[in-house]
């Protein structure tokens, strides 16, 4: 059971199973103290028509931040190869910065390699809200080699995530439990039983991360993000943004628009919508990939969802859900396939058509009744290993989700009463997304971001970039993010999977590349295939 979807790349999804050919939310309480630069919307209620803006900080640092500002870093090697890890101090809480409360946030880079001179710092986010930009840096760093060669490579793991103050909330056998949770209850029992797994999650994460919880939002870990710019020696931050980190990206630059240099939002979130909205967007999303991974699937004489059409396609996996709720399967281990494990690892094989052939071969194996394959989908999308232990990033994701806005349901009642709209953006997935949407109603803290429209008006051009069947952050989103920010240019990838940079489009490569290197924005419209 999701505890919501993800939005990170989608080499970081499939980056623990051997697939690869060989890979929500608004700001928290406002900054420095001021009145809340949005405008809320009551739980469950469509997005209001117009949304404030968010406002830009002061250009001067506060007297109370500049030791922040003005640390060194002690870089050392770590990792891989060729990176150097160091550590720098934030303030717990921005409008009270306390040394007493500091928190530390672990910094990662890779040094320029040349030829050609250096063209500054370039900052990466995979998104989540709770992956491991480190992790993802030290992976993916080798590539695109003439940026590499460029740039000095640097990753941060923001607040609550990773090697930073990680957030934690379960033990690996509590989490196992609750990953097999039931997310469509048939019964009154059954929403208990999921709304008592929402209610132990959120208690266990208040008791593990206490305080914290109250300062892991957007805009306070976009606010890290400045700091570290300063630190790094940089004028202005050059930043790639994936999924959720576009819209860390684009709360920064609405924060700083004068320090905005070179930015990519690639699968871009839309900061204006709620997340009733959200989430209901996804589900849509999800479908528009799972149907064209079913018109794939049945030219296959082996497809496992027939070869009759999509929508059948679509409604004998339904059946397979159905038939695992009532009796899951054996998997070669004590947990068992239930729906719930074989739903997510299906969505998360949406995250990349290169999963496909291998989906094919899971969902053939499951129906025999055998259910390892899908259940190793399921273990990467949670970032389980092996020995069953957990990484923090399922508990970072809702711990930033359920601060920055306020939850898409308040109650079961009101589940029940959306499933139409959800069941008719997704027959097969919609239901699972609306109860899971459920899952901030119980959280230990109070929302305190809102929905807000960010136009970090006089940035330098940004380049936003869509994939037009993007299941994690549908292309409309980044529509609406491009048509948000003042300076933003919309580049789109006609294709399949979640965000384009690096995924084997040669012109969508270039493209950003061309901005990274030379600041080149690209013709309004540009499509790329």
């Amino acid at each position: 059971m999701a505890t919501s979807r993800l939005l990170r790349t989608s080499a970081a999804v499939l980056a623990a199973t051997a697939l690869l050919i060989s890979g929500c939310s608004s700001g928290s309480s406002s900054p420095d103290g001021q009145a809340s630069p949005g405008r809320g919307t009551a739980a469950g209620a469509q997005r209001p028509a117009e949304n404030a803006s968010l406002a830009p900080l002061p250009a001067a640092t506060p007297a109370a931040l500049r030791p922040y500002y003005d640390q060194k870093l002690s870089w050392h090697p770590c990792g891989v190869a060729g990176f150097e890890c160091a550590t720098m101090k934030a303030p717990l809480d921005y409008a009270k910065p306390s040394a007493d409360t500091d928190l530390k946030l672990a910094v990662a880079r890779r040094k320029a390699t040349g030829p050609g001179s250096k063209i500054g710092s370039l900052q990466v986010n995979p998104g989540g809200p709770g992956a491991s930009a480190i992790d993802y840096l030290q992976q993916y760093a080798p590539q695109p080699a003439a940026v590499r060669a460029r740039y000095d490579m640097v990753a941060m793991d923001p607040r609550g995530v990773g090697r930073s103050e990680p957030v934690e909330c379960l033990t690996g056998k509590q989490m196992d439990r609750y990953t097999q949770t039931d997310v469509t209850p048939d019964s009154p029992a059954e929403v208990n039983k999921l709304t008592s797994a929402y209610r132990s999650f959120a208690k266990g994460c208040a008791a593990r991360a206490g305080q914290l919880l109250r300062h892991v939002s957007t805009i306070e870990a976009a606010r890290d993000m400045d700091v570290l710019r300063a630190v790094l020696g940089d004028k202005k931050i050059t930043f790639v943004g994936a999924s959720y980190g576009t819209f860390l990206g684009a709360t920064n630059a609405g924060l700083y628009p004068s320090r905005v240099g070179r930015m990519v939002l690639d699968g871009a979130m839309n900061p204006e919508i709620d997340s009733r909205t959200i989430n209901l967007n996804q589900a849509a999303g999800f479908d528009t990939a799972f149907r064209a991974f079913a018109a794939d699937c049945i030219k296959h004489e082996d497809c496992p969802l027939g070869t009759k059409s999509v929508d059948d396609a679509g409604r004998r996996l339904s059946a397979l859900f159905k038939k695992l709720d009532a009796h899951p399967v054996a998997t070669g281990e004590e947990r068992k396939l239930t729906e719930s494990l074989a739903t997510t690892g299906v969505v998360a094989a949406m995250y990349d058509q290169r999963a496909w052939p291998i989906l094919r071969e899971y969902l053939a194996q499951a129906e025999a009744g055998n259910g390892r394959g899908l259940l190793t989908l399921s273990d990467s999308y949670y970032e389980r290993d092996p020995n069953g232990a957990y990484a923090n990033q399922m508990y970072a994701n809702p711990a930033v989700n359920c601060l920055d806005l306020a939850s898409a349901f308040t109650s079961p009642a009101q589940v029940r009463a959306a499933l139409p709209s959800f069941r008719k953006a997704s027959p097969v997935f919609g239901e699972n997304f609306a109860w899971a949407a459920l899952n901030c109603a119980y959280w230990p803290v109070k929302p305190a971001g809102t929905t807000q429209h960010i136009e970090a008006k006089g940035a330098a051009p940004i380049l936003v970039v869509g994939t037009t069947r993007d299941p994690a952050t549908p292309y409309i989103w980044a529509k609406a993010l491009a048509s948000q920010l003042s300076s933003a240019t919309l580049l789109t990838y006609e294709g399949d999977g979640h965000t384009a940079y690096g995924r084997g489009s040669t012109c969508i490569d270039k493209t950003i590349n061309d901005y990274l290197l030379h600041g080149t924005v690209p013709p309004k419209g540009k499509h790329c295939k």
